[in-house]
């Protein structure tokens, strides 16, 4: 039997299969079928494969060197590409990428020698092949040698490790051509309101009462509320041929975020849908997404938000407890842009070594 080598890796709050692109076959079509076969798709428990049975832990990045020349500031170290694959279904999509995956890039790229590591820190360069955009880890290489130690705590995920600083530039209107897709701060879809926003990651903010929840049901109860599934279809499927994304019947983006007043200390609560499912927090660049759009005059849900004081990042509640998001605005121009958004996560290296894939 023949494997494919592979690092498991936790980033963020989400679990993935990091893969060298070498390792992998150049056709896309079998590379994908191969990669269906290593995380045990389609089977709802995803028993014989890496995938964990969820969203967030069914998931592959896949990292090459990029080019040698660096003579422009959107230069960059790795090409990293993220695929979302199915659990139940047999889909491995490109159409978006992930944050979280994200947090454990820089690691990975300096583990396979992709790139050398500094004597205490280092700095990688990112290329978020899904959207063209740039990414900056920075993490912890004392000796030369990533060290996952620290003190560093998430929400959603147990214990502490060591922190990883993302910087993101060029994301605005990363998938869909503009940081907001339908033309307008806020547009009705069905007789709802909503904010459509694309700051990395297409999403469709919307109050959590016009959907008919409070906005601060536990995952399960959200789950099984088979008609506010049926809902959140039907609202981003519309919001999606809006967004010029087409028909997302099939995919997993734009991401739907109900939003409430926050109430344990944050900016504002959250519950997301990948695509219908609840997720178990919030995506890294759905959040960015999300803050950008709450800090826009006229946006949805803009009235729940507690703002902080200038200069310090929003705190988004969501299931699992709380991310901080920073963003900044160029402020010269009307509408503003986005110049930088900024947030902290931790990885960790979970195994190294050989995967067989189901045959």
């Amino acid at each position: 039997m023949t494997g494919v080598r592979c690092m498991l890796m936790r980033g963020g709050t989400s679990k993935g299969a990091y893969f060298l692109a070498e390792d992998l076959p150049a056709d896309p079509a079998a590379r994908d079928d191969l990669l269906l076969r290593i995380m045990g798709t389609p089977d709802p428990r995803q028993i014989d494969g890496l995938g964990g049975a969820q969203p967030v832990t069914s998931k592959v990045a896949i990292l090459s060197k990029a080019p040698e020349s660096k003579t422009t500031e959107s230069s960059h170290d790795v090409d990293y590409l993220f695929l979302q694959v199915g659990v139940e279904e047999a889909t491995v999509s490109d159409r978006q990428t992930c944050g979280n995956l994200l947090a454990g890039v820089g690691q990975f790229a300096v583990e396979r020698g992709l790139v050398p590591a500094g004597p205490e820190r280092t700095t990688v360069r990112v290329r978020l092949v899904n959207t063209g955009s740039i990414a900056v880890a920075t993490f912890a290489t004392p000796g030369g040698e990533v060290d996952y130690r620290g003190g560093t705590a998430i929400s959603g995920v147990p214990g502490t490790a060591a922190p990883v600083e993302l910087d993101f530039t060029g994301t605005e209107g990363s998938v869909c051509g503009s940081l907001l897709p339908t033309g307008h701060v806020r547009d009705d879809v069905g007789g709802i309101e909503v904010s459509c926003v694309d700051n990395g990651m297409p999403v469709v903010v919307a109050r959590a009462g016009d959907l008919g929840v409070t906005g601060y049901e536990p995952v399960e109860e959200l789950a099984a509320d088979t008609g506010l599934a049926r809902r959140i279809d039907a609202l981003r499927t519309e919001a999606g041929k809006l967004m010029g994304l087409g028909d997302v019947g099939g995919g997993s983006v734009p991401k739907t975020t109900l939003v409430a007043a926050p109430r344990d200390g944050g900016a504002v609560c959250t519950r997301t849908f990948i695509p219908v499912k609840p997720h178990p927090s919030i995506g890294v660049l759905g959040a960015v997404s999300v803050v950008t759009a709450l800090l826009l005059d006229g946006a949805v849900g803009r009235e729940l938000l507690v703002a902080p004081p200038a200069g310090e990042p929003v705190e988004v509640e969501h299931p699992s407890g709380k991310l901080a998001v920073g963003i900044e605005f160029d402020t010269a121009v009307t509408p503003p842009r986005v110049s930088r958004s900024t947030v902290i996560r931790t990885a960790r290296k979970l195994f190294d070594g050989t995967v067989f894939p189901r045959h």
